[in-house]
């Protein structure tokens, strides 16, 4: 049923003004074997928050800079601090295809400078929130799926309320720019799913322009 759906959507869809999903726009086998040695380079790991929580997702970075978390805060770093060695390059292919979504969408001359790569399995979730350590919000966040479906939810300006619920599938691309980058999103807890390439795991790329 899930693959019927899956065809029949449109290819690209204004979900609202300055949030444009383009199903199955990325190729996930040339972007999961891009992602393969980044994760070598630098593994999954759970932050934890300044609270003093450890997140359910697993993330890593690569770019020229990484999202970390510390007691002080959430930052951007040039180095991984698990290894102090700078975080693996973004390969072209990654670069090229945030670039060419941000586009379809309607935001021109994005490059991105970092790509946070999240691990999701089935039982974990995101809590609503808003990213806020960009030095520059006119930029779109270009948000890539992999593996096993999730369902996002997109809010207003305050963090409760009743979401949008926008499910997506591996290959799908959500695109999130102009005053959509200052509302509160996040995703639902996953279902317990299997893709055939990544087994029971969605992997998430987040391209931002941090600096």
């Amino acid at each position: 049923m899930a693959d019927l759906f899956t065809a029949l959507r449109p290819e690209r869809e204004v979900i609202r003004e300055g949030v444009v999903l383009l199903a199955g726009f990325a190729d996930s086998e040339v972007l999961l074997d891009a992602v393969a040695p980044l994760v070598a380079a630098a593994p999954f790991r759970h932050m934890t928050t300044p609270g003093g929580r450890q997140m359910q997702v697993a993330m890593t970075n690569c770019g020229a800079l990484g999202w970390v978390s510390e007691p002080s805060g959430y930052r951007y770093s040039p180095t991984d601090p698990l290894s102090g060695k700078p975080w693996p390059a973004m390969p072209a292919v990654m670069a090229d295809l945030a670039a060419r979504a941000a586009g379809a969408a309607g935001f021109s001359a994005f490059e991105p400078d970092v790509c946070l790569i999240n691990r999701y399995l089935p039982g974990t979730r995101l809590s609503p929130h808003i990213d806020q350590d960009e030095a520059d919000k006119s930029w779109p966040i270009v948000s890539v799926s992999l593996g096993i479906p999730a369902v996002f939810q997109l809010y207003g300006n305050v963090r409760g309320g009743t979401p949008t619920e926008i499910p997506l599938y591996d290959g799908d691309v959500l695109v999130f720019g102009g005053l959509a980058r200052h509302v509160y999103h996040g995703v639902k807890k996953l279902a317990q799913e299997s893709h055939p390439r990544t087994g029971e795991m969605r992997i998430n790329l987040t391209f931002r322009r941090a600096r």
